[in-house]
Formats: structure tokens, sequence, C-alpha cells
């Protein structure tokens, strides 16, 4: 399960690590990442995978997760933010690897 946050603001990146590392401590994380626009110094993104939607909600839900990420959370665009995986290829798959593409990614 994938959760995207697009956030703005001008300088999130203390505030989005403190998040991300209080969201890692939590069961069922895979990975996250915080990036920044490459066109808009103020729109930023916290990328974050977990093993299923209820250990992302749960994590959420947590006093840890609560006290890091709210300042951050206030700042989020109102739109979906998590989504379930239904495809996935990455670079060790090959060339050409993807959606429609004939390649060895994986469907989910």
């Amino acid at each position: 399960m994938l959760a995207v946050t697009r956030l703005r603001g001008d300088d999130l990146l203390g505030e989005a690590r403190a998040a991300l590392s209080a969201l890692a401590a939590r069961p069922g994380f895979v990975r996250g990442r915080v990036g920044r626009s490459l066109d808009d110094a103020a729109a930023w993104v916290l990328a974050t995978e977990w093993e299923g939607v209820g250990a992302y909600r749960r994590a959420l839900s947590s006093f840890d997760v609560k006290a890091a990420a709210t300042g951050l959370f206030v700042r989020a665009e109102d739109e979906v933010s998590t989504y379930d995986v239904v495809f996935s290829a990455d670079a060790s798959a090959g060339a050409g690897a993807g959606a429609g593409a004939g390649g060895a990614g994986t469907p989910r």
C-alpha cells in the first residue's frame, strides 16, 4: 500500500524527517521518501509504503506519529493519498519492464 502526501511549505525538510522517522518506527512500515519539487520549491511529497492499509492507519493513530507529524500534515493538500499497489517494476527487472511493456514487472 502506498501513501503519497503532497505538501506545501517553504522549508519542510526538518518536519518531514521527523515525521518519516516516527512513521518508520511503526509496525508494517516498508520504506519512505521525502521529495521536493524541482520546479516549485514550496511543493513537497512524503511517500511511504506499508504492508497494508491497516498498518498505515494504525501508525497515524499512534501518539509518537501524531506528535511528530501533525505540524507537517496540516500543510497537506486535501486530496486522495492512499493507493493499493496493483503493479510494480524496478531496475532489476530489466529494460522495458512496466505496465503494458511486456516486461518482467510484478502484478499484485
